[in-house]
């Protein structure tokens, strides 16, 4: 059965502008324009759908994407089972989370001692500290120095003073993502004024705010790693290659 874009973005869960971008850089190109210029889409184009969203909940980009898909030696079965593989890592994680959580509600509620071990029980030291390696590998010794300032400065923070920093960039996010949303230009003066913001919000934890090369280097790491990947694209499909474009512009317009 072949579907239209508004039946696919439907049974998917995937904006009809989103579909419209894949099928505009060749990521998922439909199986039929017909002559009155709509879009079908067969099975083919459905599993191949699946892939994408697949790897986009694992973090990868949209170029990398189409590399892996589009490679002679891809086979479908097994990049479901990697996946599967991935997916099952994942889940135990959110397992010790929630179990975490149900032990931190139930001290509460007892109002019992529980172990400041046990209160952190499934986060993962290790993922901070690929973040910092990123980092250092980007910048090197500059980088190393910026991690330690900023480990420094937030020290002295009170939680008033953390949870205000989490406000303001949620605030960020929220205002780019609507002006994604709302198709605005990523180089657009309101666009520039939000990142005006991000950018003295980095430089909060920062020993001074990015200059251009950094904060170009910082958009790049938003669409190579993939917890951040991840956490961009839960606020709106392609946020993350939205966002990025747009800080890199920044970066060359304002800062270069």
């Amino acid at each position: 059965m072949r579907r239209t874009v508004k039946q696919l973005a439907k049974t998917s869960g995937v904006s009809v502008r989103t579909l419209h971008h894949y099928h505009a850089i060749g990521l998922l190109v439909p199986a039929e324009v017909g002559s009155n210029g709509y879009r079908y889409y067969g099975r083919a184009q459905l599993l191949r759908l699946q892939q994408i969203l697949f790897f986009r909940e694992l973090g990868f980009e949209l170029a990398r994407i189409a590399t892996v898909l589009d490679a002679p030696g891809f086979e479908l079965k097994a990049a479901l089972l990697e996946h599967r593989s991935h997916f099952e890592e994942r889940l135990g994680q959110l397992h010790r989370l929630i179990r975490t959580i149900d032990q931190t509600v139930a001290t509460l509620d007892e109002d019992n001692a529980m172990n400041d071990h046990s209160l952190f029980d499934g986060f993962d030291a290790a993922r901070q500290a690929t973040y910092e390696a990123e980092v250092k590998r980007r910048y090197g010794a500059h980088g190393e120095r910026g991690i330690e300032h900023a480990r420094r400065s937030m020290s002295t923070w009170t939680a008033d003073d953390r949870t205000a920093f989490i406000d303001e960039l949620r605030s960020i996010e929220a205002g780019l993502a609507q002006a994604m949303a709302d198709g605005e230009p990523n180089d657009s003066p309101q666009v520039h004024a939000l990142l005006d913001r991000h950018r003295a919000w980095v430089g909060r934890s920062w020993p001074k705010p990015p200059d251009a090369a950094a904060y170009a280097g910082l958009a790049d790491m938003y669409v190579s790693h993939p917890d951040f990947v991840a956490r961009y694209e839960a606020i709106g499909a392609g946020f993350a290659d939205w966002l990025a474009s747009a800080m890199r512009d920044y970066a060359s317009s304002r800062l270069g």
